[in-house]
């Protein structure tokens, strides 16, 4: 067993689970220089940095609301200006219709006067030619009279102030008839 033992002092000696005492003050020292190099040097630089980026994530984050508030308020100006030009647009179109109607009564009345106007225009012709061809009718019926007279009668009816008075006695006496037409 004594080797056993020897063996097993050796084992104890060499325990990989066990540091060595010369180890250990080592790597605490380089623990302690790791732990104040970090905690002096590096945490301040890592937490300015990471202030810096959390202000500027921030600041992004407030310009984005910003841009949204300002985007939000400019689509409701957008938004009110279309309905004012809905508005406006329903209001030109509403004129536009009163206008039309307008027109559309006003050349209706030019029309009809127009019409009037033609309707007058020709009756006052019809008027006038009516007039004309009773004038004309009167002096042919009046030579034919004459000439009917002077043949019944056998002498020549050549005074005119005679003519003229039988002519229009003659006239008369058809216009005064109930079935003479006129």
């Amino acid at each position: 067993m004594t080797m056993a033992a020897t063996l097993l002092a050796a084992e104890e000696a060499q325990n990989p689970l066990l540091p060595h005492a010369a180890e250990l003050v080592v790597g605490s020292f380089a623990f302690l220089v790791v732990f104040i190099v970090v905690g002096k040097i590096l945490t301040p630089r890592i937490q300015k940095t990471l202030a810096e980026r959390t202000e500027v994530i921030e600041g992004g984050i407030k310009k984005a609301e910003d841009l949204q508030a300002e985007a939000q308020q400019t689509l409701e100006q957008y938004r009110t200006q279309l309905a004012e030009a809905r508005q406006e647009a329903s209001r030109l179109r509403e004129e536009a219709r009163e206008q039309g109607a307008q027109i559309k009564a006003e050349l209706r009345e030019e029309a009809q006067a127009e019409a009037r106007r033609l309707v007058e225009a020709a009756h006052a012709q019809i008027e006038a030619d009516r007039q004309q061809a009773v004038a004309q009718l009167r002096a042919e019926i009046g030579r034919l009279s004459v000439e009917l007279a002077g043949r019944i009668v056998g002498e020549s009816l050549e005074d005119e102030a005679r003519q003229r008075r039988t002519i229009d006695r003659f006239l008369e006496e058809i216009e005064a008839r109930p079935e003479a037409v006129r």
